[in-house]
């Protein structure tokens, strides 16, 4: 598929989704979702904006102070979205903007209106209303303006709605199962992310800093049309990597150590996200091999079994076992195996759970069912697979095995016939990652 293509998305996938939800509200309602402000860095310096990912799911817009309204009353359905106008000295100076004028037919809306005048609008649009589907918090910046609406209907002695209620519930089943295109933007976001592993794999050797090789991997994100990652890398050395989310980047990487890399692009608002731990010096030792196999095992055995009608909680049970029993076989962990599970021994080196969901969000939104999260997955559903190990340096286990941390991480698209591996560009076994350090 077009890489320009694909970095522009139809605007018509966001009229759908809009209807999509209209089908979802009761009438003589209204559904409000605000965008991100932009952050200040400091001084008179902002972060690069992002739109808020609920926001752009349902208008593909992605200016700031941007608001959408939609109303279904009657049986007829208008979206409205709420905008800064054109200003040619500020637009000089920060950027172009879309504009009132401009807006309903680029992004298919009804009408469009200045920001500035949001809670004059909602008051007109919201009154004699019986409900109003808004999800409190989530945009704390627009809480104000909603909750100053219905005082502002109040003084007009009209009538406020009556009844808030959570978008969220109907917005995150919806962003759960992605469609054909979500499914290209996410393959695109994984295929960059895998270059950059790569990458970062024949960039590493001893004595380079972790920053050094962040500084691969988003070279990497840029070539092939990722201005962003989805979040911030982990470039973790030694025992560095038994902080989950050890972002420092900033040690020498000594030889015999490992690396762990997690990190995955954004492409066109989707994210990748992709895990590897290989040797600094391009060979594993034995323990690390050791330690390595074991994580690898839990990976493919947990994939097998991550399908439709199957769930994380299944694949986890199985991922648990294989790392409980390869840990007392390694002298980590002492006991009966089925004794050591019902202890959940392994969560002092196995912390954190086998995967999430991904999408516009690299922890994507969508209901686990459970804290086990045992909800059953359905086709079209993205995930992630990512068993670890983390024994840190003053750990009770054998000395050889002290300060090692691995993490593989793998991205999943459940399908029809099982699942479909995005992320199988970068190499994971250990023959496989040794010959390509090799060859660098």
């Amino acid at each position: 598929m077009d890489l320009a293509y694909l970095q522009k998305m139809p605007q018509g996938e966001f009229t759908a989704r809009r209807e999509k939800l209209f089908a979802q509200m009761q009438d003589n309602t209204a559904l409000i979702v605000f965008t991100e402000t932009e952050k200040r860095r400091n001084s008179d310096s902002e972060y690069l904006f992002r739109p808020d990912s609920y926001f752009w799911y349902l208008t593909g817009f992605a200016e700031p102070q941007s608001a959408l309204l939609m109303v279904k009353k009657a049986g007829q359905c208008e979206s409205f979205i709420f905008l800064r106008p054109r200003d040619p000295l500020l637009e000089t100076w920060n950027g172009r903007r879309l504009g009132l004028e401009r807006a309903p037919a680029t992004l298919e809306m009804d009408q469009a209106f200045d920001i500035e005048n949001i809670e004059t609008v909602f008051a007109e649009k919201l009154a004699n209303l019986t409900a109003c589907y808004y999800a409190r918090g989530v945009q704390a910046w627009g809480d104000t303006l909603v909750f100053n609406a219905f005082d502002k209907i109040v003084k007009q002695r009209q009538k406020a709605p009556t009844t808030l209620i959570s978008w969220q519930p109907m917005l995150d089943e919806m962003r759960l199962i992605k469609s054909e295109l979500e499914v290209a933007l996410i393959q695109q976001a994984c295929q960059i992310s895998a270059l950059a592993h790569l990458r970062a794999m024949k960039q590493t050797r001893p004595n380079r800093y972790e920053f050094e090789i962040e500084g691969e991997i988003q070279h990497e994100f840029s070539r092939f049309g990722s201005r962003f990652p989805a979040y911030n890398h982990i470039v973790a050395s030694g025992d560095n990597a038994c902080i989950l989310h050890y972002n420092e980047n900033d040690q020498v990487l000594k030889d015999g150590d490992l690396l762990l890399i997690d990190s995955g692009a954004e492409f066109a608002m989707y994210a990748g996200d992709i895990t590897r731990t290989f040797p600094v010096n391009g060979k594993f030792s034995q323990a690390q091999r050791d330690v390595y196999e074991i994580v690898l095992e839990a990976l493919k055995e947990g994939t097998k079994l991550l399908v439709p009608q199957s769930s994380f909680k299944v694949a986890n049970e199985k991922v648990a076992e294989i790392m409980v029993t390869g840990m007392v076989r390694l002298g980590i962990l002492k006991g009966e195996v089925e004794q050591l599970l019902a202890e959940k021994a392994h969560r002092q080196f196995y912390m954190h759970g086998l995967g999430h969901w991904l999408g516009l969000d690299v922890h994507d939104v969508g209901d686990y069912q459970d804290g086990e999260r045992s909800r059953p997955l359905e086709v079209g559903m993205v995930l992630t697979i990512e068993p670890g190990l983390y024994i840190p340096a003053d750990a009770d286990v054998p000395a050889q095995y002290k300060g090692i941390g691995i993490r593989i991480e793998d991205n999943l698209l459940i399908t029809e016939y099982g699942n479909k591996n995005l992320t199988t560009a970068v190499p994971k076994e250990i023959a496989e990652i040794e010959a390509i350090m090799a060859s660098a």
